[in-house]
Order: C-alpha cells, then structure tokens, then sequence
C-alpha cells in the first residue's frame, strides 16, 4: 500500500511556484549543448516570457541554486549535472524585429538569425554576428565577438532579471563591456537586447557575411562536437598559436581532442565526458604556461557538479 502523500518526501520540484512556461525535473542537459555530454538539470524550467521568468524567481525559495542556458554552443555541463534550477530561454525569447537602423532581439535569438535579418532589413555593422556560434543572451554574457566586431560595438540597451526578479533596463555603458567580458552580476539572466547598425546595401552585406561563413569553414572545425574558442586571446597573442607551439595540437584525453584544425577547438571525437574535456582544457593550460609563462582563460563557460563528487561545483 503506497504511503500517503504527506509522508513521501518533498522533491525540489514540490517547492517550487507556479509558472506559465513548463518545468521538467531530472531533465537531460547534455544533449542541448555543442558538446553532447553532461549530467541532467535537477528542474529545467523553460519561461513563457520575461514576466514569467520574473515572477518564478521572485517567489523562488532563497536556496534554490539558478543556472541560464542559451543554446549550449560555449557551455560545457560536467557529469555530475546541474543541482538547483536550470533556466532556458526558448521561442518565447527568440524573437529578431528589424527598424529603420536598429535590431531588437530577444535573448534566446541565435546570433545567426539576428545576423541574417539585419541583412535582409539592409542593415550593416551586424554581419559578425553570423560568425559567433551561440545566443544574443550569451553575447551580452560575455561581450561575444568575431571577425572584427563585438557586441559592445553595437549594444545600445540589454534587459536583464536578476535573482530577485526584479527586470532591469540597461545601456551599454552601463554594462562595462570589455573584451569576452561585462561586469553585469552574476545573477543576472538576460532577457533581450536592441542593437545598432547602419544603413548599408544588402548586396555589399551578403558578400561580408559570405566571407565570413567561408573563413569559419576554413579554418574551424564546425560540424564537430565543439563549443567554440576554448580559451581568451591573451593579451597581443593568439590562444592557438600558444596551444600550438605547446605542442597541443591533436592532443587527447579519453574522448576528448585538440582540434588538428584550429588549436583553440576542443572536441568530443564521441564518446567523452565532460571530465574528459576539462581535463584536456586543463592539461592545454598548463603546457601553455610551462612554455610561455602565460595562464589561459578559459572562455568555455563550464557549470555544474564533477561526476561522482557533490561536493565540487
């Protein structure tokens, strides 16, 4: 006979408030990201609209750990997964509305799409977008940028919930946008951008972004199991050059490989763990400073509990 149900214990799940979007426990986060390893959300809970995500984490218990994903391309889960909630942007953050001059995107917009219809709108000054695999909410993280361009170029207002849920508005200035880099807090989840461009003529722009697509294709590994640049460009170096002349280049661990392509790609050659990855990660960093004296940031964000060890985070 099944005990009643004031007796069974009281899941994470349980505790938390109502919400509009849908919520979804011991969920797979692995097979979200570029790199299709990691252990599973505790509760994944995917916002109906920033109002939703508001409110939900306004009436949020005050020790429920929340992490944000966007579409998993710099992210890597470890194996342990991730304790807590785990907040992902979707269709209702997707959204790409073009101005005369302006981009209005929400956070979950792949940097792609907002690239793409910056183009069609005739709008210049965006196409870099079309070479930064991942989303506006990750970009705004992270000041993302490629091929001559970053977000702080083009940022004139974020939105942003924090912890409290309470909806912030901000410029770019106020952001302390630097390289792979902004001084938002921690807590704060962003929720939709409005960018700036310039008039241009679509022709001129669909050839910059053609250039773009063939010189990622040329030198990157992009239909790999990767998750994008590993590590931050020192300061007047190159991240690769250094991890090369490390001797890095096809290096392996378990799964887990220095792209032979591009030395600044990890690779899950299919079947590693995240353990695999950061270790490799780990391993690149110390043979880079060996040689050269220099620590390598990582830019691959990396979350979560190691496998089998609660008590790392």
């Amino acid at each position: 006979m099944m005990a009643p149900a004031a007796d069974m214990p009281v899941t994470l799940i349980d505790r938390l408030p109502p919400v509009r979007g849908r919520l979804a426990a011991n969920a797979p986060i692995g097979p979200l990201t570029w790199f299709r390893v990691g252990g599973p959300a505790e509760v994944l809970f995917r916002p109906a609209d920033e109002a939703d995500l508001a409110d939900f984490l306004k009436a949020l218990p005050g020790d429920v750990p929340v992490t944000v994903i966007g579409v998993g391309s710099n992210l890597l889960v470890r194996d342990g997964g991730l304790p807590g909630v785990t907040v992902r942007l979707g269709r209702g953050f997707a959204d790409v509305e073009a101005g005369a001059d302006e981009i209005h995107a929400g956070a979950g917009a792949l940097d792609l799409n907002v690239a793409l219809t910056a183009a069609e709108a005739g709008i210049a000054g965006l196409e870099f977008l079309s070479g930064v695999p991942g989303t506006i909410g990750g970009g705004l993280r992270m000041n993302a940028g490629a091929y001559g361009g970053e977000v702080k170029d083009v940022l004139i207002e974020a939105s942003a919930v924090d912890r409290a849920g309470v909806i912030h508005r901000v410029t770019a200035a106020e952001l302390g946008l630097s390289y792979r880099h902004s001084d938002a807090p921690n807590d704060w989840i962003f929720t939709g951008a409005l960018l700036r461009g310039t008039r241009g003529e679509p022709a001129a722009i669909a050839v910059r972004m053609n250039e773009i697509k063939a010189a990622r294709e040329a030198s990157q590994p992009i239909r790999a199991r990767t998750g994008g640049s590993t590590f931050a460009n020192p300061p007047g170096d190159n991240a690769w050059r250094l991890i090369d002349e490390a001797g890095c280049r096809g290096l392996t661990r378990g799964g887990a490989m220095v792209s032979e392509k591009h030395t600044n790609f990890l690779i899950n050659t299919g079947n590693a763990t995240a353990a695999d990855l950061e270790g490799l990660g780990e391993e690149v960093r110390r043979r880079v400073h060996a040689k050269f004296g220099i620590v390598l940031d990582w830019e691959i964000r990396r979350v979560g509990r190691h496998g089998g060890d609660a008590a790392h985070g």
